[in-house]
């Protein structure tokens, strides 16, 4: 069950769940999830052509959020709905929570990494016209978003064509006590992964993940692309650095990429531009409508 509301109006958009602007239309689903027993909004960003190309399919990017994130973040903070633009693609931001887009070892309802793949991606491509196969979809995300899109990407890969991380927390299930800040701090990984050594965070570890790999299974691994700024905190720079290693031993198609920024939003806008563009390479983009051929002058010139 859904509720899809469009707001037109710029006047009324501190109230609007869905709004439309000069390039695009966003609209917010407030889906029921069986999964999560609650609502799970998402947002919908659609290319400026979408409603007028009426039977256009669109490849579909997956945006994720951060810790303490939402998935309003990407449209309220960022100028994305504005690079969006410049694609033909659909752009869709869910509700991640905290809880790491993965199925929690102790919360039976926080089900995160089963709800993305057995009920949101089922949803859109049921309401949106997009391109229901591997070469039609990606998954990004920003820090936990990060780890979660690579996890997907490893986890998932006859769904995605790509899996791009900006500051990915990609060793979250690593992370220690004095790293985290505390106790409390660890005790919320541990409700989401399990005590260290459980099979649940093995499950749910980059590098433990990578090291089963099969030769088979690799080829059969979307393209990995991340980033990390150099001045970002030293756990989220080790493990950036570490899992391209990794990568690399294993002989992953990957592009990882070190660059001047920290860990904030004014980082995660700059960096969702290349993957915008890397995206459009690798994803199949329908082909732009041709131009309308120029009105004629009444004198006929």
């Amino acid at each position: 069950m859904r509720l899809v509301t469009r707001i037109l109006s710029a006047t009324v958009l501190s109230l609007a769940f869905c709004f439309v602007n000069a390039n695009a239309r966003v609209d917010t689903v407030r889906f029921q999830s069986k999964l999560l027993a609650a609502t799970a909004p998402y947002n919908v960003i659609l290319p400026p052509d979408y409603d007028s190309a009426t039977t256009a399919r669109y490849p579909v990017l997956y945006l994720l959020h951060g810790y303490t994130g939402h998935y309003s973040d990407w449209v309220s903070r960022t100028f994305v709905t504005d690079y969006a633009a410049q694609y033909r693609i659909i752009i869709v931001t869910p509700e991640g929570n905290n809880g790491w887009y993965t199925n929690s070892a102790t919360v039976s309802t926080d089900k995160y990494e089963s709800y993305i793949l057995n009920e949101l991606i089922p949803d859109v491509e049921k309401q949106y016209r997009t391109i229901e196969a591997k070469y039609g979809r990606a998954i990004a995300g920003l820090s936990m978003g990060g780890y979660g899109a690579i996890k997907f990407g490893l986890k998932a890969p006859g769904t995605f064509a790509l899996a791009a991380s900006m500051s990915g927390a990609v060793g979250v299930t690593k992370f220690t006590e004095a790293e985290v800040g505390g106790k409390d701090r660890l005790q919320e990984l541990v409700k989401v992964f399990g005590e260290v050594g459980s099979e649940t965070r093995k499950a749910n570890d980059l590098f433990d993940i990578i090291n089963a790999l099969t030769p088979e299974r690799i080829a059969s691994l979307p393209y990995f692309y991340f980033d990390c700024g150099t001045e970002d905190v030293p756990l989220i720079f080790k493990y950036n650095v570490d899992l391209a290693k990794l990568m690399k031993d294993k002989k992953i198609p990957h592009e990882y990429r070190q660059l001047p920024g920290d860990h904030s939003w004014a980082y995660w806008d700059q960096q969702i531009q290349p993957i915008l563009q890397i995206l459009s390479q690798r994803l199949r983009v329908p082909p732009s409508p041709p131009a309308k051929p120029a009105a004629k002058r009444p004198d006929g010139a």
